[in-house]
């Protein structure tokens, strides 16, 4: 099995940053991709962006120059730096981990809000 951990989510003004943090545990073998999902109230789960072990960063097009992902691969930990942020970006956010034998795992998420 295989737990992740989100923590860094919290109430933040319009054009404020807030960083993510998830730490992984449990039997990895192999992280091959690492990423943080969101849902808004009322809306379906969401990309904003992935990292493979190896490197390669996609975002989401609405995150795009804002966040900014990062990942540790000695210690399965994951980040996201998120600045300039909009009321729009308000959801709970979600820690992914695909593993290679295993398949996929999610954290618990943690909550960002954006006021304006």
């Amino acid at each position: 099995q295989v737990q992740l951990v989100e923590s860094g989510g919290g109430l933040v003004q319009a054009g404020g940053s807030l960083r993510l943090s998830c730490a992984a545990s449990g039997r990895i073998f192999s992280a091959d991709v690492m990423g943080w999902y969101r849902q808004a109230p009322g809306k379906e789960r969401e990309l904003v962006a992935r990292i493979t072990s190896g490197g390669t960063i996609t975002y989401a097009d609405s995150v795009k120059g804002r966040f900014t992902i990062s990942r540790d691969n000695t210690k399965n930990t994951l980040s996201l730096q998120m600045n300039s942020l909009k009321p729009e970006d308000t959801a709970v956010y979600y820690c992914k981990l695909f593993e290679r034998f295993t398949g996929d795992y999610w954290g618990r998420g943690t909550q960002v809000t954006v006021s304006s």
